[in-house]
């Protein structure tokens, strides 16, 4: 038996959890920065640094009561090494680290996106290894062919902005607060289709990468010239949402031709769309496979799929040495298998 404290503070989400390899998850608490960062319409990186310092020690002290264990039921610590802001790295990887070596414990650094990759096997009905990945978030749009832990092949990347990116830029345009990507696709939901035709971008050329900064800049030339009110806003949302939904389900058919897997996982912040997620629903029930993702509070930034990434790693028997390391860059497909 295995439990590992899970830290993430990759951005402006400060995630704790503990994390049993036999019972499952046993606590995970979450703070968000979405108000500190509200009236700058964007994350701080040197305010959500100093967020992260303000919480983690009173969250970690939280998370271990809520699993009803101390230091000495813990058998190891996981924290978010990267991607991402480095000073927010580094809060996580300072107490991480300090906590392990203070508790006589060893310590691992844990790949941001393998979280991610990883958070589907939190819930109950768990993909079988080999499945395709299509992770979509704020920074990332990526798809993975994942083998097993620690074996992933990037098939394709986002060339430019992310999905989740594109998204809250394209809110930003229409006027929205932030964080915009929720709110748009809120008023996606009062559009009405047919409207306006917005580009597919990169699906009439052969691969598997993905570019959404010429789609963010088609929806800002529409916005500019069309008329300023709420229907005709919830109409420019509904076509941009369902050009993004399609370009990321024309992209995932065409890996799963090319690869043959019969499993696809979506996960990352986007991954919490309903419509994304009804269209690979649908085109994997047409496809003969199945679709699996994690639930809506696992789909952003959270302790628990650090936890859980972690104690894989961990239970396999690697391990970091002392020192304190955050890496804003580093690619998915560098990590040793399990």
């Amino acid at each position: 038996m295995m439990r590992v404290l899970g830290i993430e503070t990759s951005c402006d989400e400060t995630g704790i959890a503990v994390y049993d390899d036999e019972l499952g998850l046993l606590s995970h608490t979450l703070y968000s920065q979405v108000k500190l960062h509200a009236d700058y319409g964007g994350v701080v990186p040197e305010l959500a640094s100093r967020d992260h310092v303000r919480k983690i020690v009173p969250l970690v002290k939280q998370a271990l009561a809520e699993a009803n264990c101390t230091f000495d039921d813990i058998d190891g610590v996981a924290y978010t090494k990267g991607p991402g802001l480095v000073g927010a790295l580094l809060v996580g990887a300072c107490m991480g680290r300090a906590l392990a070596y203070s508790w006589d414990k060893p310590a691992i650094g844990v790949h941001h996106m393998e979280g991610h990759l990883l958070a589907p096997m939190l819930e109950d009905d768990v993909p079988a290894f080999p499945f395709l990945a299509l992770l979509v978030s704020g920074g990332h749009s990526m798809l993975v062919g994942v083998e097993g832990i620690g074996k992933y092949e990037v098939l394709g990347e986002s060339v430019d902005d992310a999905a989740g990116e594109a998204f809250d830029k394209t809110a930003k345009l229409m006027g929205l607060d932030y964080p915009g990507g929720p709110r748009l696709s809120k008023l996606a939901a009062e559009g009405e289709t047919g409207h306006y035709r917005f580009p597919r971008p990169m699906t009439d050329k052969p691969g598997l990468n993905f570019s959404f900064s010429g789609l963010k800049t088609f929806a800002a030339n529409t916005i500019a010239k069309e008329p300023d009110d709420h229907q005709t806003r919830a109409n420019i949302a509904l076509a941009f949402e369902e050009a993004v939904v399609d370009t990321l389900s024309i992209k995932c058919r065409r890996a799963l031709t090319q690869t043959g897997y019969q499993n696809l996982v979506i996960a990352g912040g986007v991954s919490a769309n309903t419509r994304l997620r009804s269209s690979l629903a649908e085109m994997m029930t047409f496809l003969g496979g199945k679709v699996y993702y994690p639930r809506g509070e696992f789909c952003t930034d959270n302790g628990a799929m650090i936890a859980y990434a972690g104690l894989q790693r961990l239970k396999a028997g690697q391990m970091d040495d002392l020192g304190v390391k955050g890496v804003p860059r580093w690619p998915l497909d560098t990590l040793p298998p399990v």
